[in-house]
């Protein structure tokens, strides 16, 4: 089945144990490419014939052995805390088979190869025996000598597979290889479920030997005759562990970490892994159904893939991703930050993770696929990504294809962007929120869609097709409104709308919010129309307001009135010439900030409480007919000037967003119809 033992490959150019690190240079890159040997067998070629009997009868004495480098210790650790799974125990084994088969496929590729029966199938055979407790992995692979039986098998982290890639290196030069073993502890996972472990191995012009041990810190080798070349390995499983004699669950557990092994797996006669890994393959060689097969199962889902994104890097990483962006809705357990990301990880087409959280940002959880990465590193048992530069690497280019990508699809196909991003827009918005990077923050705000001033109703632009329009230097200008008729007709547009200045709209609650905390984009500043006319200087200079307006020693004297009647609420009152149509606004320093908080914690705060924090300021038109009747009621009929004014203010806060619930307004306007009535 394998000739080392072996845990994990982590890169063919870097492989992590544990603190150290060792580099290894890559094998012949043609080699990556040959599948199917010179004797022509495919691998998808297999036999039907079930794993050979235990009947290689002794031929001659056994030796005991004691293994090397502590070995009792370390088979306790292997066998009790290197793995949390039992299950992986089979992917480790089908593993070393696997590379079993690619150290023979490269042996009789090589000059002067003398190998025996090299027209055998290739292939990897299980058999579950339910009744005895047995399970049986068979391969006919390199298979291993009795020294190579003592050296890979009798020292633990000794892996064979490591070796031989460094033979193929001084002899070869740098390339790829199909090899997945570098570690050797993979072999003494099966000590995790078996009491009992036989191992019959035969290399090509060698004797077969019997190989066994019960972990306890010896084992014997003892030859044998009827040895088949390759490797068959024998696990008496523990009583507690009898499901893995179980031809279902082993079925499973195949298809859960083995299934893209490149030669086929033979579970009691029938093949066992017949999903193709989609991902090496050429992406203009996978027809559209494929993909749709394929993202049903690796999601679990029934939907189909909206956008498919198949890329392959060999620098800065060597990454094979397959990205699938859903057609359908997400769930509102999607929504949830607590729910993984759906991609799975694959080192050499076995299965490290199946839900891998820090191979995409958390925003990025709804794409579903398979990352296969050479250059990533694992901890000893393959379990878990160590915390390196690499991981931070390989999210860095991943996301930013996914996001270049999503730009090719805005600017190929936008009418199916834009129902993507109606969809799935909450996402990237979660992203810039609660990402604290500022240019990871601008990458995702690429992909943002807003309704404009300058674009007819529906029809929707980036942030970039503002910035190739926009007259204000620097600028980019939006305003949050329930929809676009209130947005058109809101008084802190007025002003810009009479200077055809673009305003970006933001209808869904949260968009104010997201542009506030970007902040930037390509050096443009993003402002809110209340901020830019709260802090609007020029619209305070009143020498030129003309007859139809308050004088200034007016407009003076009726801020000061209006400020009394409404201390407690408003922090300040001004005059502004950015109004037209409108008596007045209120403004105040965050407006996003400010809606969010009237959204999310007021109605916990007193009224006196939620006006000290808001520090709002009134906004006064001096040019209008309200404002100017107001001014001559604080003579005429101070009594109705006060409804008057409360009034205004409450409507003004309304119209702001900066009210919880509207029908507060009933009141007061009760009460000024009353008294307005009086007279008739």
């Amino acid at each position: 089945m394998f000739s080392i033992p072996r845990l994990t490959r982590i890169s063919s150019r870097r492989i992590f144990l544990l603190k150290g690190r060792v580099p290894v240079k890559n094998i012949p890159s043609a080699l990556q490419q040959i599948h199917v040997p010179a004797y022509n067998i495919s691998p998808r070629t297999f036999s039907t014939e079930t794993v050979k009997k235990q009947d290689e009868p002794p031929a001659g004495e056994a030796t005991k052995h004691e293994f090397q480098a502590e070995t009792k210790m370390l088979l306790d650790i292997v066998a009790k805390s290197l793995y949390s799974e039992k299950e992986v125990f089979i992917r480790e084994l089908i593993s070393n088979a696997s590379d079993a088969l690619e150290k023979f496929r490269y042996a009789h590729l090589s000059e002067n190869s003398s190998l025996e029966e090299t027209d055998r199938p290739l292939e990897i055979k299980i058999e579950t025996d339910k009744q005895g407790r047995i399970l049986t992995i068979q391969d006919s692979g390199i298979g291993m000598t009795k020294d190579e039986l003592i050296s890979n098998l009798g020292v633990i982290a000794r892996s064979g597979s490591k070796q031989f890639l460094q033979q193929l290196k001084d002899k070869e030069g740098s390339g790829d290889n199909n090899i997945i073993g570098q570690f050797g502890v993979g072999f003494y996972s099966a000590f995790m479920v078996a009491d009992k472990v036989e191992v019959y191995s035969r290399a090509s012009g060698s004797p077969g030997y019997k190989w066994s041990s019960d972990g306890s810190g010896t084992y014997e080798i003892q030859p044998v005759e009827g040895v088949n070349l390759g490797t068959k390995i024998v696990l008496y499983l523990k009583t507690e562990c009898r499901e893995f004699s179980d031809e279902e669950t082993v079925k499973n557990v195949i298809k859960k970490y083995s299934n893209f092994i490149g030669s086929p797996i033979v579970l009691n006669g029938e093949k066992a892994n017949t999903v193709e890994p989609l991902w090496l393959q050429n992406p203009k060689d996978v027809p559209i159904e494929k993909h749709q097969e394929f993202y049903r199962y690796i999601s679990g889902s029934y939907d189909l893939p909206r956008f498919v994104l198949h890329y392959k890097a060999d620098v800065p990483l060597s990454i094979r991703a397959l990205l699938y962006f859903p057609e359908g809705k997400p769930g509102l357990f999607e929504m949830s930050r607590e729910t993984e990301t759906g991609l799975a990880l694959y080192t050499r087409k076995v299965l490290i993770k199946s839900k891998t959280n820090n191979i995409l940002p958390k925003w990025l959880r709804f794409v579903k696929g398979v990352v296969d990465s050479e250059d990533i590193p694992l901890n000893l048992s393959r379990e878990l990504l160590q915390n390196s530069a690499l991981i931070r690497k390989l999210q860095t280019v991943l996301t930013g294809r996914v996001i270049k990508y999503l730009q090719e699809q805005q600017s190929k196909k936008p009418e199916e962007y834009e129902k993507f991003f109606s969809d799935y827009g909450i996402f990237i918005k979660e992203g810039i929120i609660t990402n604290h990077d500022q240019l990871e923050k601008e990458e995702a705000a690429k992909l943002l869609l807003f309704e404009s001033s300058q674009l007819a109703d529906g029809k929707k632009c980036s942030l970039n097709d503002y910035i190739t329009r926009t007259k204000e230097e620097k600028t980019i200008f939006y305003l949050a409104a329930p929809s676009r008729a209130l947005a058109e007709a809101s008084p802190y547009y007025e002003s810009l709308k009479k200077k055809q200045q673009e305003v970006l709209f933001c209808f869904e609650p949260y968009d104010e919010l997201v542009l506030m905390q970007l902040q930037q984009f390509r050096g443009y500043k993003l402002i809110s129309v209340e901020k830019d006319m709260r802090d609007d200087k020029e619209a305070s200079d009143l020498t030129n307001l003309g007859e139809d307006s308050l004088k200034r020693s007016e407009i003076n004297e009726l801020s000061d009135w209006i400020k009394g009647k409404l201390s407690g609420k408003a922090t300040n009152v001004n005059a502004t010439t950015r109004l037209e149509n409108h008596p007045c606004v209120v403004t105040v320093e965050e407006m996003a900030a400010a809606r969010h908080f009237i959204r999310t914690q007021s109605h916990q705060l007193s009224d006196d409480r939620r006006y000290a924090i808001l520090q709002p300021r009134l906004e006064i038109n001096p040019r209008h007919t309200i404002i100017k009747k107001l001014y001559k009621l604080t003579k005429e009929n101070p009594k109705l000037a006060e409804l008057l004014v409360k009034q205004l203010f409450i409507n003004s806060m309304v119209g702001a967003g900066l009210v919880e619930d509207p029908r507060v307004l009933l009141v007061s306007m009760n009460d000024l119809l009353e008294q307005v009535l009086e007279k008739h």
